[in-house]
C-alpha cells in the first residue's frame, strides 16, 4: 500500500469512532436526500461545478465529525421522467432515463468529494460496473463502517418510484436514524413562500399531517414508508452554508416530520 493510500486508510478507518467527533453530532448514520435541482444554478438546468463543490464541502464537514453519510441523488436537473412522459414518452422509459441522469450527478459529486480527499463509493440500483458498484445492502453498510461516503444512484431501480421513495427505502435498509431532505427553502410551509408572503413555516409535522394536507414534502409512498419505520425527516435549506452539519448536530433548523417533536429541538 502506497504512503498516500495508507494515510487515507488511516483517516477513514478511525474517524467514525472518534469520541470527540461523536460529541459533536446527534446522529451517527444519516441519509441525505438531494434533488437534481441541487446540482444546477437556481433557475437553470444541467450540472454546475460550483453548486456541486458547495454540496461536497458541506458533506465533507459532516464526514469530519464522524457521521456515516449516505447520499441519495435525484436527476431532475437533467431529465425528469414524469415531465418526459407527459410529452409522449412511455412512462417506464422516461423513468429509466431519469435514473441514468442520477448516475451522472452521483459521479460528479464523487469527483468533487475525492478532490477534497474524502473517500467515496457510488452504488447504483442499475448495474453499470465500469463506473460504479451495484447497490447491495451489505456492501453499502461495509463502506459506511469503513468511513466512506456512500452515494446512491438510480433510485430504486424501478420505474414509477421517485428518488424520495428510494431515500426512504435505503434509509430503512441501512438503519439510518434520520433522512435529511435538503431543499431550496428553510422548511415546510403552509403555501409556497416564494409566491405567498403570508405563508407560515411549520416547526414540526406528523406524518399524517403531511399526508392529510397534501403537503409537497415527499411523495406519499415515501412518507408512508418513513411512518411505518418510525424514520424522522428533517426538511432544511441546503443553500445556507453549514446547514448539513447543523442538522446532524440536532440544531433547531427546518421542519421536523415524525411521530413526535424532539424535546431538545
Amino acid at each position: 500500500m502506497s504512503g498516500r493510500r495508507l494515510a487515507r486508510w488511516a483517516r477513514t478507518s478511525t474517524h467514525s469512532n472518534d469520541p470527540m467527533a461523536a460529541s459533536k453530532r446527534r446522529y451517527r448514520r444519516v441519509v441525505l436526500k438531494l434533488s437534481g435541482e441541487a446540482f444546477c444554478a437556481p433557475g437553470s438546468t444541467g450540472v454546475d461545478p460550483a453548486e456541486i463543490r458547495h454540496i461536497a464541502s458541506q458533506a465533507r464537514d459532516a464526514y469530519k465529525i464522524g457521521t456515516q453519510l449516505a447520499i441519495v441523488v435525484g436527476g431532475g436537473n437533467l431529465i425528469r421522467g414524469s415531465v418526459f412522459s407527459q410529452k409522449g414518452f412511455d412512462r417506464a422509459v422516461s423513468d429509466y432515463m431519469g435514473m441514468l441522469a442520477t448516475v451522472i450527478n452521483a459521479i460528479a459529486l464523487q469527483d468533487a468529494l475525492e478532490r477534497m480527499e474524502v473517500e467515496t463509493r457510488v452504488l447504483t440500483a442499475i448495474e453499470m460496473r465500469e463506473v460504479a458498484e451495484p447497490y447491495i445492502r451489505r456492501k453499502a453498510l461495509s463502506h459506511l463502517d469503513k468511513g466512506r461516503i456512500v452515494i446512491l444512484a438510480a433510485g430504486t431501480g424501478n420505474p414509477f418510484f421517485t428518488t424520495d421513495t428510494a431515500a426512504a427505502q435505503r434509509a430503512a435498509e441501512i438503519g439510518a436514524e434520520i433522512i435529511l431532505k435538503a431543499t431550496k427553502v428553510d422548511g415546510v410551509y403552509s403555501a409556497d413562500p416564494h409566491k405567498d408572503p403570508t405563508a407560515t413555516r411549520y416547526d414540526f409535522l406528523t406524518y399524517m399531517e403531511v399526508l392529510n394536507n397534501s403537503l409537497k414534502v415527499m411523495d406519499s409512498t415515501a412518507i408512508s414508508l418513513c411512518m411505518d419505520n418510525k424514520l424522522p425527516i428533517l426538511v432544511f435549506n441546503l443553500k445556507k452554508e453549514g446547514n448539513i452539519v447543523r442538522a446532524i448536530r440536532g440544531e433547531r433548523i427546518g421542519t421536523l416530520i415524525g411521530s413526535k417533536p424532539y424535546a431538545s429541538r
